[in-house]
């Protein structure tokens, strides 16, 4: 599933190339895109039409793209109404395709433009669990922020994103830190790729109990994942599944640079140790048994050269 990078990475492609546009149309090629949208497909085309996309976007993992009428300017005393959010699912991709381009397989949602010669924008979604819908906006909010996902907490690249106030939640929780960082409630953006290799560089188990941290440690944390995420922001965002692209269609690299993540039975870069994948929540956690244990346990011993 697309995490933060890449829905980040995707952002920036839209305020490219769609920010400022205004709709001409929108066509719904399957109902299930539009499913988050109540009031139906025909409800979904008809709020979009005509309308101005203003700048995009994004909390956590999704993105939305404020609306306004096509004379309205884009900062309303008010601020916008009305926003066009998307949420990418497991394999959903927002396209900016030339005009006459053949259609994509899967392709869910077409939104064509006035100015027709900027191509159009599409939604693709192969296993269709992602969407597009039309939202009400939280009064006041300046950019647009959809009431659907105001309770999402800020991510970790936000400035506003207030380190002290997470390091007191998770002091209060009973759960462990890789939950935590799962926990769209305290911290957004934050999926099971970045929270291994954030989790490694950390030296933290992710089973361990996050009422132990101290808020050194919690800022250590923090300061990992914020450069994990940085890193995977200026390669693009991982390409474990061919399915994510930015907006022009090509994929992230920074699978190349993770040092825990997939690379079950492979040494730890930092000594040696094959690292382990165990199954957790439906998912699956990569770590070092040597530099990230739990506290009490055994330590590992590192992995040994065979006998030549």
């Amino acid at each position: 599933m697309p995490e933060l990078p890449e829905v980040e990475t995707v952002r920036r492609g839209l305020d490219r190339f769609v920010a400022g546009r205004s709709v001409a149309a929108a066509e719904v090629l399957h109902p299930r895109a539009v499913r988050r949208h109540l009031a139906g497909a025909g409800d979904f085309t008809g709020r979009l039409t005509g309308r101005r996309l203003l700048a995009p976007h994004r909390r956590g993992k999704y993105l939305w793209l404020p609306l306004a009428a096509p004379g309205e300017p884009p900062q309303a005393a008010d601020g916008p109404e009305e926003a066009l959010l998307a949420h990418l699912g497991m394999s959903g991709q927002l396209l900016v395709r030339p005009p006459g381009a053949p259609d994509e397989r899967h392709l869910r949602v077409r939104i064509t433009f006035t100015d027709p010669a900027g191509g159009e924008l599409r939604f693709v979604d192969q296993r269709t669990f992602g969407g597009l819908s039309v939202h009400p906006t939280v009064p006041g909010e300046a950019d647009g922020l959809p009431e659907i996902i105001a309770h999402i907490a800020r991510d970790p690249l936000d400035p506003a994103f207030d380190d002290d106030a997470f390091h007191a939640a998770l002091r209060r929780r009973r759960t462990t830190v890789k939950r935590a960082l799962l926990d769209q409630s305290l911290i957004s953006g934050v999926g099971n790729i970045y929270a291994d290799e954030a989790l490694w560089r950390a030296r933290l188990h992710y089973d361990r109990p996050t009422a132990g941290l101290t808020r050194p440690r919690t800022a250590e944390l923090l300061r990992h994942v914020r450069e994990v995420m940085t890193g995977a922001l200026a390669s693009g965002g991982t390409s474990f599944d061919s399915l994510y692209v930015n907006v022009n269609g090509e994929s992230g690299y920074f699978d190349r640079s993770l040092d825990a993540y997939g690379r079950e039975g492979e040494p730890c870069r930092r000594c040696g140790t094959a690292l382990r994948r165990r199954p957790w929540m439906n998912r699956s956690s990569y770590f070092c048994p040597r530099c990230q244990r739990l506290p009490g346990t055994t330590r590992a011993r590192p992995a040994r050269e065979p006998a030549q």
